[in-house]
Parts: structure tokens; sequence; C-alpha cells
């Protein structure tokens, strides 16, 4: 009995033409700009110090603590603008990994004083080499001149919000 021939493929349609996007408002928002900044910069900074490091609230709440031994939570959430329970969450992870040590405050009992420990230290000094390449990158575009007007500029829209 002589062999079928092979079924043909269906051929499958060709992809219909993407059609742009209409973004309506947002292009003209500061919100949708600053929003799609920090997703870009945070993705890179995952990239920079390695996935599973530290995030960047993190990385800050370690770098704050460390210029400001014996800082209290409740100092450390004012400074960075974090609620109470996303705080107690941050430093119990970088308690857990062994970064950060809580102590009972000196002048209250019901507080803790924070200090970064030895292996905190070792590891800050190495994420903060990371950290600067990727400042640099993610600056890369803009002159001494620009990345100042841009600070600034983040802290002049961002003074009559706090």
């Amino acid at each position: 009995m002589p062999a079928k021939p092979a079924k043909a493929e269906p051929v499958p349609p060709a992809p219909e033409p993407e059609r742009p996007i209409d973004l309506g408002v947002l292009p003209e928002l500061i919100g949708y700009h600053l929003r799609k900044a920090q997703l870009a910069v945070f993705q890179d900074f995952a990239r920079a110090v390695g996935a599973g490091e530290l995030t960047p609230g993190q990385y800050g709440a370690l770098v704050v603590i460390d210029r400001n031994p014996g800082l209290s939570q409740t100092q450390l959430g004012q400074t960075l603008g974090i609620d109470r329970s996303t705080l107690v969450a941050v430093i119990d992870r970088l308690e857990a990994r062994g970064l950060v040590e809580r102590a009972n405050a000196p002048k209250d009992r019901r507080s803790y004083a924070l200090h970064v420990s030895n292996a905190g230290k070792v590891l800050l000094g190495e994420l903060t080499r990371r950290v600067r390449a990727h400042e640099d990158y993610i600056a890369g575009d803009l002159d001494a001149a620009e990345k100042a007007a841009l600070i600034s500029s983040l802290r002049r829209i961002r003074r009559p919000l706090a």
C-alpha cells in the first residue's frame, strides 16, 4: 500500500499590523513619566546589584542605618517616608539576613536602636560600588548640571506633597 502523502501544515495567518496605542493624556503627566522612570530605574537596580541581593528600599534603609547608628525604627520610617508596617517588614528581612541588628533603645525600652552588623557593612560596601555604577549608567546621557537640575526639580515636585 503506498504511503499517504504528508499533509501540508496550515500556514498561520499573517499577524495583524499593530496599531499605535493611544495613551490619551498620560504623556502630558509628570506622574506618568515618574512612574515609567521609576520602573526602569528599579529594573536596572536589580540588574546592577543582583536580583536577589536587596531592593532599592532595603538598600536605602541599610545606608541610613549605617550612617546613623542607634537610629530608632520610627526615625528611620519618618526619614524614608515608609509607613510602620512596611518598615517593620524591611527591618525583619534585613535582620533575618544578618545585616541589621535591633537592640533595646537606651532611653526607651519600647523602642529599638538599629545598627548595621559587620556582615551588613561588608555587603553595603560592595553594593554601594554597584549602585554608583548603576547611577552612572542611568544618568549616562545627563551632564552634571542636568543631573543636578533633575534632582532639584524632583525635590521641588515633592516639597508641597510632603
